[in-house]
Protein backbone atom coordinates (compact mmCIF):
# COMPACT_ATOMS: atom_id res chain seq x y z
CA UNK A 1 0.00 0.00 0.00
CA UNK A 2 2.90 2.36 0.71
CA UNK A 3 4.28 1.53 -2.73
CA UNK A 4 0.93 2.31 -4.37
CA UNK A 5 0.69 5.58 -2.43
CA UNK A 6 4.17 6.56 -3.59
CA UNK A 7 3.31 5.87 -7.22
CA UNK A 8 0.03 7.73 -6.73
CA UNK A 9 1.90 10.87 -5.65
CA UNK A 10 3.98 10.86 -8.84
CA UNK A 11 1.52 13.09 -10.69
CA UNK A 12 1.57 15.60 -7.80
CA UNK A 13 5.36 15.85 -7.92
CA UNK A 14 5.35 16.12 -11.72
CA UNK A 15 2.67 18.85 -11.81
CA UNK A 16 4.49 20.77 -9.09
CA UNK A 17 7.77 20.48 -11.01
CA UNK A 18 6.07 21.79 -14.17
CA UNK A 19 4.92 24.83 -12.20
CA UNK A 20 8.57 25.51 -11.38
CA UNK A 21 9.57 25.53 -15.05
CA UNK A 22 10.70 21.90 -15.37
CA UNK A 23 10.11 20.50 -18.86
CA UNK A 24 9.01 16.94 -19.65
CA UNK A 25 12.40 16.00 -21.19
CA UNK A 26 14.22 17.38 -18.13
CA UNK A 27 11.90 15.54 -15.74
CA UNK A 28 12.36 12.24 -17.56
CA UNK A 29 16.14 12.53 -17.80
CA UNK A 30 16.59 13.46 -14.13
CA UNK A 31 14.06 10.88 -12.94
CA UNK A 32 15.61 7.91 -14.71
CA UNK A 33 19.22 9.10 -14.37
CA UNK A 34 19.05 9.54 -10.59
CA UNK A 35 16.91 6.42 -10.11
CA UNK A 36 19.36 4.34 -12.14
CA UNK A 37 22.30 5.58 -10.06
CA UNK A 38 20.55 4.85 -6.74
CA UNK A 39 19.18 1.46 -7.79
CA UNK A 40 22.50 0.34 -9.30
CA UNK A 41 24.27 1.26 -6.04
CA UNK A 42 21.71 -0.63 -3.93
CA UNK A 43 21.72 -3.64 -6.28
CA UNK A 44 25.53 -3.76 -6.25
CA UNK A 45 25.70 -3.52 -2.45
CA UNK A 46 23.25 -6.41 -2.11
CA UNK A 47 25.01 -8.55 -4.72
CA UNK A 48 22.00 -8.50 -7.04
CA UNK A 49 24.18 -7.75 -10.08
CA UNK A 50 26.46 -10.73 -9.59
CA UNK A 51 26.07 -13.61 -11.99
CA UNK A 52 23.94 -11.70 -14.52
CA UNK A 53 24.28 -13.13 -18.01
CA UNK A 54 24.85 -10.96 -21.06
CA UNK A 55 21.31 -11.85 -22.16
CA UNK A 56 19.85 -10.71 -18.85
CA UNK A 57 21.67 -7.37 -19.04
CA UNK A 58 20.58 -6.78 -22.65
CA UNK A 59 16.97 -7.74 -21.87
CA UNK A 60 16.82 -5.38 -18.88
CA UNK A 61 18.31 -2.50 -20.84
CA UNK A 62 15.98 -3.14 -23.79
CA UNK A 63 12.95 -3.10 -21.48
CA UNK A 64 14.00 0.36 -20.39
CA UNK A 65 14.72 1.61 -23.92
CA UNK A 66 11.64 0.31 -25.72
CA UNK A 67 9.20 0.03 -22.82
CA UNK A 68 9.54 2.19 -19.75
CA UNK A 69 11.10 5.23 -21.46
CA UNK A 70 8.29 5.35 -24.02
CA UNK A 71 5.53 4.73 -21.46
CA UNK A 72 6.85 7.39 -19.09
CA UNK A 73 7.25 9.92 -21.91
CA UNK A 74 3.62 9.45 -22.92
CA UNK A 75 2.35 9.55 -19.32
CA UNK A 76 4.19 12.71 -18.26
CA UNK A 77 3.31 14.41 -21.55
CA UNK A 78 -0.36 13.61 -20.92
CA UNK A 79 -0.10 15.41 -17.56
CA UNK A 80 0.61 18.63 -19.47
CA UNK A 81 -2.70 18.37 -21.33
CA UNK A 82 -5.14 16.85 -18.82
CA UNK A 83 -5.87 16.99 -15.11
CA UNK A 84 -3.79 14.44 -13.22
CA UNK A 85 -6.93 12.71 -11.96
CA UNK A 86 -8.12 12.06 -15.53
CA UNK A 87 -4.71 10.79 -16.62
CA UNK A 88 -4.55 8.45 -13.62
CA UNK A 89 -7.99 6.95 -14.26
CA UNK A 90 -7.48 6.55 -18.02
CA UNK A 91 -4.02 5.04 -17.52
CA UNK A 92 -5.23 2.64 -14.82
CA UNK A 93 -7.21 0.67 -17.37
CA UNK A 94 -3.93 -1.15 -18.09
CA UNK A 95 -4.52 -4.15 -15.75
CA UNK A 96 -7.60 -4.98 -17.81
CA UNK A 97 -5.78 -4.51 -21.12
CA UNK A 98 -2.98 -6.73 -19.81
CA UNK A 99 -5.58 -9.42 -19.19
CA UNK A 100 -7.00 -8.91 -22.69
CA UNK A 101 -3.54 -9.12 -24.26
CA UNK A 102 -2.70 -12.25 -22.27
CA UNK A 103 -5.89 -13.91 -23.56
CA UNK A 104 -5.15 -12.77 -27.13
CA UNK A 105 -1.69 -14.38 -27.16
CA UNK A 106 -2.96 -17.56 -25.51
CA UNK A 107 -1.27 -17.12 -22.14
CA UNK A 108 -4.59 -16.81 -20.28
CA UNK A 109 -7.95 -18.37 -21.05
CA UNK A 110 -11.03 -16.31 -21.74
CA UNK A 111 -13.77 -16.36 -19.11
CA UNK A 112 -17.08 -14.67 -18.48
CA UNK A 113 -15.75 -12.54 -15.64
CA UNK A 114 -12.86 -11.29 -17.78
CA UNK A 115 -15.23 -10.27 -20.53
CA UNK A 116 -17.41 -8.52 -17.96
CA UNK A 117 -14.34 -6.80 -16.50
CA UNK A 118 -13.35 -5.53 -19.94
CA UNK A 119 -16.82 -4.17 -20.66
CA UNK A 120 -17.04 -2.53 -17.22
CA UNK A 121 -13.61 -0.92 -17.66
CA UNK A 122 -14.47 0.41 -21.11
CA UNK A 123 -17.75 1.78 -19.79
CA UNK A 124 -15.90 3.42 -16.91
CA UNK A 125 -13.36 5.07 -19.20
CA UNK A 126 -16.23 6.27 -21.39
CA UNK A 127 -17.89 7.93 -18.39
CA UNK A 128 -14.60 9.50 -17.24
CA UNK A 129 -14.05 11.03 -20.68
CA UNK A 130 -17.71 11.97 -21.14
CA UNK A 131 -17.57 13.88 -17.87
CA UNK A 132 -14.45 15.68 -19.08
CA UNK A 133 -16.17 16.73 -22.29
CA UNK A 134 -18.14 19.34 -20.37
CA UNK A 135 -15.00 20.76 -18.77
CA UNK A 136 -11.31 20.23 -19.51
CA UNK A 137 -11.01 17.88 -22.46
CA UNK A 138 -7.91 17.63 -24.61
CA UNK A 139 -7.96 14.97 -27.31
CA UNK A 140 -4.16 14.85 -27.49
CA UNK A 141 -3.97 14.33 -23.73
CA UNK A 142 -6.41 11.42 -23.95
CA UNK A 143 -4.42 9.84 -26.78
CA UNK A 144 -1.19 10.22 -24.80
CA UNK A 145 -2.73 8.66 -21.66
CA UNK A 146 -4.18 5.75 -23.64
CA UNK A 147 -0.85 5.35 -25.43
CA UNK A 148 0.90 5.13 -22.06
CA UNK A 149 -1.54 2.40 -20.96
CA UNK A 150 -1.07 0.49 -24.24
CA UNK A 151 2.73 0.74 -24.01
CA UNK A 152 2.71 -0.44 -20.40
CA UNK A 153 0.50 -3.36 -21.43
CA UNK A 154 3.10 -4.49 -23.94
CA UNK A 155 5.87 -3.87 -21.42
CA UNK A 156 4.23 -6.20 -18.90
CA UNK A 157 3.09 -8.94 -21.29
CA UNK A 158 6.42 -9.14 -23.11
CA UNK A 159 8.51 -8.47 -20.03
CA UNK A 160 6.93 -11.24 -17.99
CA UNK A 161 8.13 -13.74 -20.59
CA UNK A 162 11.64 -12.44 -21.34
CA UNK A 163 12.69 -11.38 -17.82
CA UNK A 164 12.05 -14.70 -16.07
CA UNK A 165 14.93 -15.56 -13.76
CA UNK A 166 16.29 -12.01 -13.43
CA UNK A 167 16.38 -10.73 -9.85
CA UNK A 168 13.77 -7.95 -9.45
CA UNK A 169 16.18 -5.42 -7.95
CA UNK A 170 18.73 -5.98 -10.72
CA UNK A 171 15.99 -5.75 -13.33
CA UNK A 172 14.70 -2.44 -11.93
CA UNK A 173 18.22 -0.99 -12.02
CA UNK A 174 18.81 -2.19 -15.59
CA UNK A 175 15.45 -0.89 -16.80
CA UNK A 176 16.12 2.59 -15.40
CA UNK A 177 19.62 2.52 -16.89
CA UNK A 178 18.25 1.56 -20.30
CA UNK A 179 15.62 4.29 -20.11
CA UNK A 180 18.32 6.84 -19.23
CA UNK A 181 20.39 5.76 -22.21
CA UNK A 182 17.40 6.05 -24.54
CA UNK A 183 16.55 9.53 -23.30
CA UNK A 184 20.17 10.70 -23.57
CA UNK A 185 20.28 9.42 -27.15
CA UNK A 186 17.12 11.32 -28.08
CA UNK A 187 18.31 14.44 -26.25
CA UNK A 188 21.65 14.35 -28.06
CA UNK A 189 19.72 14.77 -31.31
CA UNK A 190 17.15 17.38 -30.28
CA UNK A 191 19.35 19.09 -27.69
CA UNK A 192 19.82 18.46 -23.99
CA UNK A 193 16.99 19.86 -21.82
CA UNK A 194 17.57 22.93 -19.69
CA UNK A 195 18.37 21.90 -16.13
CA UNK A 196 18.76 25.44 -14.83
CA UNK A 197 15.41 25.60 -13.09
CA UNK A 198 14.76 26.65 -9.50
CA UNK A 199 15.78 24.83 -6.35
CA UNK A 200 12.09 24.11 -5.76
CA UNK A 201 11.96 22.38 -9.15
CA UNK A 202 14.91 20.19 -8.17
CA UNK A 203 13.21 19.45 -4.87
CA UNK A 204 10.09 18.14 -6.60
CA UNK A 205 12.23 16.02 -8.93
CA UNK A 206 14.19 14.52 -6.03
CA UNK A 207 10.88 13.68 -4.32
CA UNK A 208 9.65 12.05 -7.52
CA UNK A 209 12.83 9.98 -7.76
CA UNK A 210 13.16 8.92 -4.13
CA UNK A 211 9.47 8.49 -3.25
CA UNK A 212 7.66 7.68 -6.50
CA UNK A 213 10.42 5.70 -8.22
CA UNK A 214 13.13 4.16 -6.02
CA UNK A 215 11.11 3.97 -2.82
CA UNK A 216 7.95 2.70 -4.48
CA UNK A 217 9.81 0.04 -6.48
CA UNK A 218 11.66 -1.27 -3.42
CA UNK A 219 8.50 -1.23 -1.29
CA UNK A 220 6.59 -3.09 -4.00
CA UNK A 221 9.18 -5.87 -4.19
CA UNK A 222 9.31 -6.11 -0.38
CA UNK A 223 5.52 -6.37 -0.16
CA UNK A 224 5.36 -8.77 -3.09
CA UNK A 225 7.64 -11.18 -1.25
CA UNK A 226 5.29 -11.20 1.75
CA UNK A 227 1.78 -11.18 0.25
CA UNK A 228 2.24 -12.58 -3.26
CA UNK A 229 1.35 -11.16 -6.69
CA UNK A 230 -2.45 -11.39 -6.45
CA UNK A 231 -2.73 -9.44 -3.20
CA UNK A 232 -0.06 -6.96 -4.31
CA UNK A 233 -1.95 -6.32 -7.55
CA UNK A 234 -5.24 -5.79 -5.72
CA UNK A 235 -3.64 -3.38 -3.23
CA UNK A 236 -2.17 -1.39 -6.11
CA UNK A 237 -5.70 -0.08 -6.68
CA UNK A 238 -4.80 2.51 -4.03
CA UNK A 239 -2.53 4.24 -6.58
CA UNK A 240 -5.16 6.12 -8.64
CA UNK A 241 -7.18 6.80 -5.49
CA UNK A 242 -4.18 8.61 -3.95
CA UNK A 243 -3.67 10.55 -7.18
CA UNK A 244 -7.29 11.68 -7.41
CA UNK A 245 -7.52 12.71 -3.75
CA UNK A 246 -4.13 14.42 -3.59
CA UNK A 247 -4.62 16.53 -6.72
CA UNK A 248 -8.08 17.49 -5.49
CA UNK A 249 -6.60 18.80 -2.24
CA UNK A 250 -3.48 20.45 -3.71
CA UNK A 251 -4.60 21.63 -7.14
CA UNK A 252 -8.36 21.85 -6.79
CA UNK A 253 -8.97 19.23 -9.48
CA UNK A 254 -12.50 17.98 -8.86
CA UNK A 255 -14.15 15.08 -10.65
CA UNK A 256 -17.77 15.33 -11.72
CA UNK A 257 -20.32 12.81 -10.50
CA UNK A 258 -20.14 11.06 -13.87
CA UNK A 259 -16.37 10.81 -13.62
CA UNK A 260 -16.52 9.44 -10.08
CA UNK A 261 -18.87 6.73 -11.31
CA UNK A 262 -16.59 5.98 -14.24
CA UNK A 263 -13.55 5.83 -11.97
CA UNK A 264 -15.29 3.42 -9.61
CA UNK A 265 -16.21 1.20 -12.57
CA UNK A 266 -12.57 1.14 -13.75
CA UNK A 267 -11.30 0.23 -10.27
CA UNK A 268 -14.07 -2.36 -9.88
CA UNK A 269 -13.03 -3.97 -13.16
CA UNK A 270 -9.42 -4.15 -11.96
CA UNK A 271 -10.51 -5.87 -8.74
CA UNK A 272 -12.64 -8.29 -10.75
CA UNK A 273 -9.63 -9.20 -12.88
CA UNK A 274 -7.16 -9.51 -10.01
CA UNK A 275 -9.14 -11.31 -7.30
CA UNK A 276 -8.52 -15.06 -7.57
CA UNK A 277 -11.50 -17.01 -8.91
CA UNK A 278 -11.51 -19.27 -5.86
CA UNK A 279 -12.09 -16.33 -3.53
CA UNK A 280 -14.96 -15.00 -5.65
CA UNK A 281 -16.54 -18.45 -5.65
CA UNK A 282 -16.28 -18.71 -1.85
CA UNK A 283 -18.11 -15.41 -1.36
CA UNK A 284 -20.78 -16.34 -3.89
CA UNK A 285 -19.76 -13.89 -6.65
CA UNK A 286 -18.59 -16.54 -9.09
CA UNK A 287 -19.59 -20.10 -9.76
CA UNK A 288 -16.84 -22.60 -8.86
CA UNK A 289 -14.69 -23.14 -11.91
CA UNK A 290 -11.26 -24.18 -13.02
CA UNK A 291 -8.50 -22.20 -11.34
CA UNK A 292 -7.46 -19.07 -13.23
CA UNK A 293 -4.04 -17.49 -13.11
CA UNK A 294 -4.31 -13.86 -11.96
CA UNK A 295 -2.74 -11.23 -14.19
CA UNK A 296 0.47 -10.09 -12.58
CA UNK A 297 0.78 -6.32 -12.34
CA UNK A 298 4.35 -5.35 -11.44
CA UNK A 299 5.28 -1.87 -10.22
Amino acid sequence: MLSAAGFGLMAVFAKSAYDEGVSVPALLLVRFGLAAAVLLAIAASRGALRGLTVRAVLVGLAMGVFGYAVQASLYFSALQHLDASLVALVFYVYPVTVMLAAVAVGRERASARRVVALLVALGGIGLVLAGAASGQFDALGVVLALGAAATYTGYIVIGERVTAGIAPLALAALVCTGATGALLTVDSVRGLPDLGFSAAGWGWLVALVLISTVGSVLLFFAGLAKVGPSTAAILSILEPVVTVLSVAVLFGEVLTGTQWLGGLLVLGAVVLVQVPAGLLARVGLLAPARRETPVRVPA
